[in-house]
């Protein structure tokens, strides 16, 4: 018999979370984590959040660990830990810490490679992990033996590499109690060697340059950057653009911000500007198909200063071992100012105030009336399709919070993701942007929502289409874009939901709409829909097919 007061596996674990600033885990009840979420609930520091699905629960945990910087999620074995396979390999894809516990059979019983319910009937118990050790950065089987070394090791490898890492722990294990370990993590520190002969050539290549950039991206939010970046673009006063994925990691309101830069899938004038200049820092940035505008990019690899999180390019020359943090601190003081002129780019999103209040809506009004509706300090989630294209031209306020897949982009994850929002700070607005296809997907986390008493502001878009997958796959007509069409307001009272709800079809319902958030927004949640036409796309959109459109005729000709 183990002692009362002993230290036990699920005890030690959920101390270790504590530490870290976890006061929720997510996840879904299922007969292998029981004792997980027994341990739990005897916790008073850490609630336990269910979600209606582990594939929510997963995007739930994204979202709230892009805002708080770590999360968690307990599943059980097999059918609970592959329903979540798709959130953790997104949340691999997109940079983003969840620690994933699994409540696995108990040891014997996979010793004797027992045929248990949950399995492939073959005796395999190590099939699953396997299958993890693809999608997360660390995997490991808790014993009570290694308890005090693999769980701080995972804990520790999610925070430096912003990725996934997947614990297993079987029933009869939680309550064991642990063997002490002695364990010394070590920090990654920078090679000061290297940090000084980056910043000596960072310094002269800045230095000769006439028209300097900044272009930060999604490592700056993901390593919590932003400040010290203002910081350098304050210093030096030269001109700064985000690219798709790093939207967020730059405050949209400041005086040297000039826009979007998507290569030719955004503004031309953006396009021109930094294709023109003779030096981009980029900071943290993925060069992937989003980023560039399917690779419609023109950056010469020669003028590129490339920050990394632990590394560094200065043209074609690469410093190891160089912490992003510990460059950028030092960059702030040695960069002088070069005071490059702003240009006068033209905004994509201006209220046009001769449309008339009566006219069917069209993204052409709703873009603009959104952009003035997000305010400072929001949280806003935005869904995959045509949304994030759309979205990624909207100058957002001072301290907002964004989040969007660019990477992953997996339909059906703003949902769950605003949810996962709503716990991990009840003391902002989240306002989430979404479309009927996605929704269709996920939408039963919207009772998690109202189960919970939160109140975000819901718009969705609803053109009754896959409209982004139209567009991608034009000038094919095909019936497999059409989707059902669902009563949303209904499905909110199904839920149970104490909210506000609107169908817009008018410019002026809009409007109307808008003024009634601000007031019932204050005690319940809003949710607005916006019935649009369903091939009525942002202008974005429109330069993407173009483009594709373009490829396709290269590859015939």
């Amino acid at each position: 018999m183990f002692e009362k007061n002993q230290l036990t596996v699920g005890r030690y674990l959920f101390n270790c979370l504590n530490s870290e600033g976890i006061s929720e885990i997510f996840g879904v009840p299922g007969d292998y984590n029981f004792t997980l979420l027994d341990n739990l609930e005897k916790d008073e520091r850490i609630n336990f959040v269910g979600c209606r699905n582990e594939l929510n629960a997963g995007y739930a945990a994204d979202a709230y660990a892009r805002i708080k910087g770590l999360s968690v999620m307990i599943t059980t074995f097999g059918v609970g830990e592959l329903n979540a396979c798709n959130a953790i390999a997104g949340a691999y894809s997109e940079y983003v810490p969840i620690v994933h516990i699994v409540g696995a059979p108990k040891t014997m019983v996979q010793m004797e490679h027992r045929k248990m319910h949950h399995t492939l009937m073959n005796g395999d118990y190590s099939v699953y992990e396997n299958i993890y050790k693809n999608i997360t950065a660390y995997t490991a089987v808790i014993t009570k033996d290694n308890a005090q070394i693999e769980i701080p090791t995972a804990i520790k490898i999610a925070k430096e590499m912003k990725r996934p890492v997947y614990l297993v722990i079987a029933i009869d294990v939680v309550d064991q109690p642990v063997t002490k370990r002695e364990i010394n993590l070590l920090k990654p520190q920078t090679n000061q060697n290297s940090l000084q002969l980056a910043l000596d050539n960072i310094k002269q290549v800045i230095n000769r340059a006439q028209k300097p950039v900044l272009l930060p991206d999604i490592m700056v939010s993901r390593y919590n950057l932003q400040s010290v970046v203002e910081s350098l673009a304050d210093k030096m006063d030269i001109p700064v653009a985000t690219m798709m994925a790093g939207k967020g990691s730059f405050n949209e309101s400041h005086k040297n911000y000039i826009g979007l830069y998507a290569g030719r899938w955004g503004s031309l004038e953006v396009k021109d500007f930094v294709e023109g200049c003779d030096c981009i820092l980029a900071v943290g940035p993925i060069w992937s198909d989003y980023n560039t505008g399917s690779f419609s990019a023109q950056l010469n690899p020669v003028n590129i200063i490339e920050i990394q999180p632990n590394y560094v390019k200065v043209g074609m020359s690469l410093y190891e071992n160089v912490l992003m943090e510990d460059l950028l601190n030092e960059l702030v003081k040695i960069v002088e100012k070069k005071s490059v002129p702003i240009p006068n780019i033209k905004r994509i999103y201006n209220e046009n105030n001769n449309i008339n209040g009566n006219d069917q809506i069209t993204s052409v009004y709703y873009y603009p009336k959104l952009q003035n509706f997000i305010k400072e300090n929001d949280i806003v989630i935005v869904e995959s399709g045509s949304l994030p294209l759309g979205m990624a031209e909207v100058r957002l306020p001072k301290s907002v919070t964004y989040i969007c897949q660019y990477n992953w982009g997996s339909i059906g994850y703003a949902t769950p993701a605003a949810f996962g929002a709503c716990v991990a700070d009840r003391n902002r607005r989240i306002v989430l942007f979404t479309g009927d296809g996605s929704i269709h997907l996920t939408a039963q986390e919207l009772s998690s929502i109202i189960y919970n008493g939160c109140k975000p502001v819901i718009f969705l878009i609803n053109n009754k289409y896959y409209t982004i997958e139209a567009y991608l796959n034009a000038p094919k007509t095909t019936e497999y874009n059409n989707i059902p069409v669902w009563d949303f307001q209904k499905l909110i009272e199904a839920f149970g939901g104490n909210a506000y709800t609107a169908r817009v079809n008018t410019n002026e319902e809009l409007d109307k709409a808008i003024e009634e958030i601000e007031i019932q927004g204050k005690d319940k949640m809003c949710f607005i829909e916006i019935n649009a036409d369903k091939m009525d796309v942002p202008e974005i959109v429109h330069n993407v097919h173009t483009m594709i459109e373009e490829m396709e005729k290269q590859k015939m000709n």
